[in-house]
Protein backbone atom coordinates (compact mmCIF):
# COMPACT_ATOMS: atom_id res chain seq x y z
CA UNK A 1 0.00 0.00 0.00
CA UNK A 2 1.51 3.35 -1.03
CA UNK A 3 -1.17 5.50 0.50
CA UNK A 4 -4.66 5.45 1.94
CA UNK A 5 -7.90 7.35 1.98
CA UNK A 6 -6.83 8.73 5.34
CA UNK A 7 -3.67 10.19 3.78
CA UNK A 8 -5.52 11.60 0.77
CA UNK A 9 -8.12 13.24 3.01
CA UNK A 10 -5.52 14.62 5.42
CA UNK A 11 -3.72 16.23 2.49
CA UNK A 12 -6.94 18.07 1.60
CA UNK A 13 -6.73 20.01 4.87
CA UNK A 14 -5.48 23.34 3.48
CA UNK A 15 -8.08 23.45 0.70
CA UNK A 16 -10.84 22.40 3.09
CA UNK A 17 -9.90 25.16 5.54
CA UNK A 18 -9.88 27.78 2.79
CA UNK A 19 -13.29 26.55 1.62
CA UNK A 20 -14.74 26.82 5.13
CA UNK A 21 -13.43 30.32 5.77
CA UNK A 22 -14.79 31.58 2.45
CA UNK A 23 -18.17 29.82 2.53
CA UNK A 24 -19.06 30.58 6.16
CA UNK A 25 -17.68 34.11 6.49
CA UNK A 26 -21.17 35.56 6.84
CA UNK A 27 -22.22 32.82 9.25
CA UNK A 28 -19.23 33.44 11.51
CA UNK A 29 -19.85 37.19 11.46
CA UNK A 30 -23.53 36.77 12.33
CA UNK A 31 -22.75 34.37 15.18
CA UNK A 32 -20.10 36.72 16.55
CA UNK A 33 -22.55 39.63 16.44
CA UNK A 34 -25.18 37.55 18.24
CA UNK A 35 -22.74 36.58 21.01
CA UNK A 36 -21.78 40.23 21.49
CA UNK A 37 -25.33 41.56 21.48
CA UNK A 38 -26.67 38.87 23.83
CA UNK A 39 -23.68 37.68 25.88
CA UNK A 40 -24.06 34.13 27.22
CA UNK A 41 -24.37 33.51 30.92
CA UNK A 42 -22.93 30.04 30.45
CA UNK A 43 -21.27 28.12 27.61
CA UNK A 44 -21.17 24.39 26.93
CA UNK A 45 -19.48 22.21 24.33
CA UNK A 46 -21.12 18.97 23.25
CA UNK A 47 -18.91 16.46 21.42
CA UNK A 48 -17.25 13.02 21.35
CA UNK A 49 -13.90 11.71 20.08
CA UNK A 50 -11.92 13.87 17.67
CA UNK A 51 -14.73 16.41 17.69
CA UNK A 52 -14.37 16.75 21.45
CA UNK A 53 -10.70 17.64 20.99
CA UNK A 54 -11.72 20.42 18.59
CA UNK A 55 -14.29 21.52 21.17
CA UNK A 56 -11.55 21.57 23.83
CA UNK A 57 -9.46 23.85 21.61
CA UNK A 58 -12.43 26.15 21.04
CA UNK A 59 -13.17 26.26 24.76
CA UNK A 60 -9.56 27.11 25.58
CA UNK A 61 -9.56 30.00 23.10
CA UNK A 62 -12.83 31.37 24.50
CA UNK A 63 -11.51 31.24 28.05
CA UNK A 64 -8.07 32.64 27.17
CA UNK A 65 -9.11 35.34 24.71
CA UNK A 66 -12.61 36.30 25.89
CA UNK A 67 -12.39 35.49 29.60
CA UNK A 68 -15.55 33.36 29.67
CA UNK A 69 -15.68 29.93 31.27
CA UNK A 70 -16.59 27.00 29.02
CA UNK A 71 -17.72 23.58 30.22
CA UNK A 72 -17.60 20.29 28.34
CA UNK A 73 -20.98 18.62 28.84
CA UNK A 74 -21.10 15.06 30.22
CA UNK A 75 -23.91 13.92 27.90
CA UNK A 76 -25.26 11.39 30.39
CA UNK A 77 -26.56 14.35 32.42
CA UNK A 78 -29.21 14.61 29.70
CA UNK A 79 -29.34 11.17 28.09
CA UNK A 80 -29.27 8.88 31.17
CA UNK A 81 -30.16 10.88 34.26
CA UNK A 82 -32.99 13.33 35.07
CA UNK A 83 -31.36 16.63 34.27
CA UNK A 84 -31.56 19.77 36.39
CA UNK A 85 -29.46 21.87 34.06
CA UNK A 86 -30.63 25.48 33.86
CA UNK A 87 -30.80 26.68 30.25
CA UNK A 88 -31.55 30.38 30.64
CA UNK A 89 -28.61 32.32 29.19
CA UNK A 90 -26.96 29.13 27.96
CA UNK A 91 -25.24 28.76 24.58
CA UNK A 92 -24.31 25.20 23.62
CA UNK A 93 -21.83 24.45 20.80
CA UNK A 94 -22.02 20.94 19.33
CA UNK A 95 -19.15 19.56 17.24
CA UNK A 96 -19.61 16.54 14.97
CA UNK A 97 -18.52 15.10 11.64
CA UNK A 98 -21.63 13.05 10.88
CA UNK A 99 -24.21 14.76 13.12
CA UNK A 100 -25.97 11.46 13.71
CA UNK A 101 -25.16 10.34 17.26
CA UNK A 102 -28.18 10.39 19.62
CA UNK A 103 -26.12 11.61 22.58
CA UNK A 104 -25.30 14.82 20.72
CA UNK A 105 -28.82 15.34 19.45
CA UNK A 106 -30.61 14.87 22.79
CA UNK A 107 -28.83 17.72 24.64
CA UNK A 108 -29.50 20.18 21.81
CA UNK A 109 -33.16 19.25 21.75
CA UNK A 110 -33.33 19.70 25.53
CA UNK A 111 -31.61 23.09 25.43
CA UNK A 112 -33.84 24.27 22.59
CA UNK A 113 -36.95 23.30 24.55
CA UNK A 114 -35.83 25.09 27.73
CA UNK A 115 -34.65 28.47 26.47
CA UNK A 116 -31.03 27.80 25.55
CA UNK A 117 -29.28 28.75 22.32
CA UNK A 118 -27.67 26.03 20.22
CA UNK A 119 -24.99 26.01 17.53
CA UNK A 120 -23.70 23.02 15.55
CA UNK A 121 -20.43 22.67 13.65
CA UNK A 122 -21.07 19.65 11.45
CA UNK A 123 -19.77 18.31 8.14
CA UNK A 124 -23.15 16.90 7.07
CA UNK A 125 -25.41 19.94 6.84
CA UNK A 126 -28.45 17.69 6.28
CA UNK A 127 -27.83 15.61 9.42
CA UNK A 128 -30.21 15.44 12.40
CA UNK A 129 -27.79 17.50 14.50
CA UNK A 130 -27.59 20.24 11.89
CA UNK A 131 -31.36 20.34 11.67
CA UNK A 132 -31.78 20.46 15.45
CA UNK A 133 -29.41 23.37 16.04
CA UNK A 134 -30.71 26.92 15.94
CA UNK A 135 -27.54 27.86 14.04
CA UNK A 136 -25.48 25.52 11.90
CA UNK A 137 -21.96 26.17 10.61
CA UNK A 138 -21.30 23.64 7.83
CA UNK A 139 -17.68 22.46 7.88
CA UNK A 140 -17.29 22.19 4.09
CA UNK A 141 -14.60 19.51 4.51
CA UNK A 142 -16.07 17.41 1.70
CA UNK A 143 -16.76 13.69 1.86
CA UNK A 144 -14.59 11.93 4.43
CA UNK A 145 -14.70 8.14 4.06
CA UNK A 146 -11.71 7.05 6.13
CA UNK A 147 -12.78 5.96 9.62
CA UNK A 148 -10.14 8.22 11.16
CA UNK A 149 -11.24 11.85 10.96
CA UNK A 150 -8.61 14.26 9.62
CA UNK A 151 -9.77 17.14 7.42
CA UNK A 152 -13.14 17.33 9.21
CA UNK A 153 -11.37 17.66 12.56
CA UNK A 154 -9.02 20.28 11.14
CA UNK A 155 -12.03 22.25 9.95
CA UNK A 156 -13.64 21.98 13.37
CA UNK A 157 -10.49 23.52 14.86
CA UNK A 158 -10.63 26.26 12.23
CA UNK A 159 -14.35 26.85 12.82
CA UNK A 160 -13.83 27.25 16.56
CA UNK A 161 -11.07 29.78 15.99
CA UNK A 162 -13.23 31.62 13.45
CA UNK A 163 -16.08 32.00 15.94
CA UNK A 164 -13.66 33.42 18.51
CA UNK A 165 -12.25 35.82 15.92
CA UNK A 166 -15.73 37.02 14.94
CA UNK A 167 -16.83 37.34 18.57
CA UNK A 168 -13.67 39.12 19.73
CA UNK A 169 -13.08 41.31 16.65
CA UNK A 170 -9.28 41.22 17.07
CA UNK A 171 -7.91 42.34 13.69
CA UNK A 172 -4.52 40.64 14.07
CA UNK A 173 -6.05 37.30 15.06
CA UNK A 174 -8.60 37.52 12.23
CA UNK A 175 -5.86 38.25 9.69
CA UNK A 176 -3.77 35.32 10.91
CA UNK A 177 -6.81 33.08 10.60
CA UNK A 178 -7.26 34.03 6.94
CA UNK A 179 -3.62 33.08 6.36
CA UNK A 180 -4.04 29.72 8.11
CA UNK A 181 -4.63 27.65 4.92
CA UNK A 182 -1.19 28.76 3.70
CA UNK A 183 0.28 27.74 7.04
CA UNK A 184 -1.35 24.31 6.64
CA UNK A 185 0.29 23.97 3.22
CA UNK A 186 3.65 24.56 4.85
CA UNK A 187 2.82 22.03 7.55
CA UNK A 188 2.10 19.39 4.89
CA UNK A 189 5.58 19.79 3.44
CA UNK A 190 7.43 19.18 6.72
CA UNK A 191 9.29 15.92 7.35
CA UNK A 192 8.17 14.00 10.43
CA UNK A 193 9.82 10.73 9.33
CA UNK A 194 11.97 10.53 12.52
CA UNK A 195 8.76 9.86 14.47
CA UNK A 196 7.90 6.91 12.21
CA UNK A 197 11.33 5.40 12.76
CA UNK A 198 11.24 6.00 16.52
CA UNK A 199 7.70 4.69 17.11
CA UNK A 200 7.59 1.75 14.69
CA UNK A 201 7.88 -0.75 17.56
CA UNK A 202 6.31 1.30 20.38
CA UNK A 203 3.60 -0.20 22.55
CA UNK A 204 2.83 2.87 24.64
CA UNK A 205 3.71 6.55 24.77
CA UNK A 206 2.78 9.94 26.17
CA UNK A 207 1.85 13.01 24.12
CA UNK A 208 2.54 16.23 25.99
CA UNK A 209 1.59 19.86 25.41
CA UNK A 210 0.08 22.84 27.22
CA UNK A 211 -2.31 25.67 26.47
CA UNK A 212 -4.23 25.53 23.18
CA UNK A 213 -1.91 22.78 21.89
CA UNK A 214 -3.13 20.34 24.55
CA UNK A 215 -6.25 19.68 22.44
CA UNK A 216 -4.00 18.54 19.58
CA UNK A 217 -2.04 16.31 21.98
CA UNK A 218 -5.36 14.69 22.95
CA UNK A 219 -6.20 14.19 19.28
CA UNK A 220 -2.75 12.73 18.60
CA UNK A 221 -3.12 10.24 21.45
CA UNK A 222 -6.48 9.11 20.05
CA UNK A 223 -5.04 8.62 16.56
CA UNK A 224 -2.10 6.63 17.93
CA UNK A 225 -4.62 4.27 19.54
CA UNK A 226 -7.07 4.29 16.65
CA UNK A 227 -4.85 3.66 13.62
CA UNK A 228 -1.55 2.42 15.13
CA UNK A 229 -2.65 0.24 18.04
CA UNK A 230 -0.41 2.14 20.48
CA UNK A 231 -1.61 2.79 24.02
CA UNK A 232 -1.09 6.55 24.04
CA UNK A 233 -2.11 9.08 26.67
CA UNK A 234 -2.14 12.87 26.45
CA UNK A 235 -1.12 15.02 29.38
CA UNK A 236 -0.40 18.62 30.15
CA UNK A 237 3.32 19.17 30.54
CA UNK A 238 2.54 20.13 34.14
CA UNK A 239 0.20 17.23 34.92
CA UNK A 240 2.62 14.56 33.67
CA UNK A 241 5.02 15.52 36.44
CA UNK A 242 2.59 14.14 39.03
CA UNK A 243 1.46 10.49 38.91
CA UNK A 244 2.17 9.70 35.23
CA UNK A 245 5.88 10.42 35.70
CA UNK A 246 6.22 7.07 37.50
CA UNK A 247 5.76 5.27 34.17
CA UNK A 248 8.66 7.01 32.44
CA UNK A 249 11.62 4.63 32.24
CA UNK A 250 14.65 4.38 29.93
CA UNK A 251 13.45 4.22 26.33
CA UNK A 252 9.88 5.33 27.12
CA UNK A 253 8.68 7.38 24.12
CA UNK A 254 7.25 10.88 24.50
CA UNK A 255 5.97 13.18 21.77
CA UNK A 256 6.17 16.76 23.03
CA UNK A 257 4.35 19.47 21.05
CA UNK A 258 6.05 22.79 21.76
CA UNK A 259 4.84 25.53 19.39
CA UNK A 260 5.74 29.15 20.20
CA UNK A 261 3.92 30.75 23.10
CA UNK A 262 4.06 31.09 26.87
CA UNK A 263 4.16 27.32 27.43
CA UNK A 264 7.13 26.63 25.18
CA UNK A 265 10.01 27.33 27.61
CA UNK A 266 8.59 24.93 30.18
CA UNK A 267 8.04 22.23 27.58
CA UNK A 268 11.60 22.57 26.27
CA UNK A 269 12.89 22.24 29.82
CA UNK A 270 10.68 19.19 30.33
CA UNK A 271 12.03 17.61 27.14
CA UNK A 272 15.57 18.00 28.41
CA UNK A 273 14.62 16.61 31.81
CA UNK A 274 13.02 13.56 30.21
CA UNK A 275 16.05 12.95 28.02
CA UNK A 276 18.23 12.99 31.13
CA UNK A 277 15.99 10.27 32.58
CA UNK A 278 16.57 8.14 29.48
CA UNK A 279 13.20 8.70 27.76
CA UNK A 280 13.00 8.71 23.97
CA UNK A 281 11.83 12.27 23.41
CA UNK A 282 10.41 13.41 20.08
CA UNK A 283 10.28 17.18 20.35
CA UNK A 284 8.07 18.99 17.83
CA UNK A 285 9.03 22.68 17.67
CA UNK A 286 9.87 25.36 15.09
CA UNK A 287 13.03 24.71 13.04
CA UNK A 288 16.13 25.86 14.88
CA UNK A 289 14.75 25.05 18.33
CA UNK A 290 17.46 23.19 20.30
CA UNK A 291 16.66 19.48 20.49
CA UNK A 292 13.77 19.56 18.02
CA UNK A 293 13.50 16.54 15.70
CA UNK A 294 10.06 17.31 14.28
CA UNK A 295 9.57 20.73 12.65
CA UNK A 296 6.45 22.78 13.28
CA UNK A 297 5.00 25.31 10.85
CA UNK A 298 4.24 28.61 12.52
CA UNK A 299 2.27 31.54 11.24
CA UNK A 300 0.82 34.84 12.30
CA UNK A 301 -0.49 33.85 15.73
CA UNK A 302 0.59 31.38 18.40
CA UNK A 303 -3.03 30.41 19.15
CA UNK A 304 -3.37 29.05 15.59
CA UNK A 305 -0.07 27.14 15.44
CA UNK A 306 -1.60 24.01 17.06
CA UNK A 307 -3.83 23.58 14.00
CA UNK A 308 -0.75 23.34 11.78
CA UNK A 309 0.76 20.84 14.22
CA UNK A 310 -2.30 18.63 13.74
CA UNK A 311 -1.87 18.82 9.96
CA UNK A 312 1.74 17.60 10.16
CA UNK A 313 0.83 14.93 12.69
CA UNK A 314 -1.95 13.37 10.58
CA UNK A 315 0.45 12.68 7.70
CA UNK A 316 2.99 11.11 10.05
CA UNK A 317 0.57 8.90 11.96
CA UNK A 318 -0.85 7.48 8.71
CA UNK A 319 2.69 6.53 7.64
CA UNK A 320 3.36 5.04 11.08
CA UNK A 321 0.29 2.83 10.84
CA UNK A 322 1.46 1.44 7.52
CA UNK A 323 5.01 0.97 8.86
CA UNK A 324 3.49 -1.16 11.64
CA UNK A 325 1.70 -3.31 9.04
CA UNK A 326 -1.75 -1.84 9.69
CA UNK A 327 -4.38 -0.42 7.34
CA UNK A 328 -5.16 3.12 8.58
CA UNK A 329 -8.48 3.04 6.74
CA UNK A 330 -9.70 -0.01 8.67
CA UNK A 331 -9.04 0.37 12.40
CA UNK A 332 -10.12 -2.65 14.43
CA UNK A 333 -13.62 -2.58 15.93
CA UNK A 334 -14.39 0.94 14.67
CA UNK A 335 -16.91 2.44 12.23
CA UNK A 336 -17.10 5.86 10.62
CA UNK A 337 -20.31 6.79 12.42
CA UNK A 338 -20.64 5.93 16.13
CA UNK A 339 -24.07 6.16 17.72
CA UNK A 340 -23.98 6.30 21.52
CA UNK A 341 -26.47 7.29 24.20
Amino acid sequence: MTGSRMLAEAREGPQAAARLLAAEAAGFAALGADLRSAPPQSLLTVARGSSDHAAHYFGYLVMARLGRLVTSLPMSLVTLYPTRLRCDGLVAFAFSQSGQSPDLLAPLEHFNAHGGRTVAFVNDAASPLAQAAQRCIALHAGAETSVAATKSCLNQLVAGAAVVAAWERDAAFAAALQDLPRQLERALALDWAPAVDALRGAGRLFVLARGPALAVAMEAALKFKEVCGIQAEAFSGAEVQHGPMALVEPGFPLLILAPPGPAQPGLLALAQQMRERGARVLLAAPPGTPGAELPLATGGHADLDPVAAAQSFYVMVEALARARGLDPDRPRHLNKVTRTQ
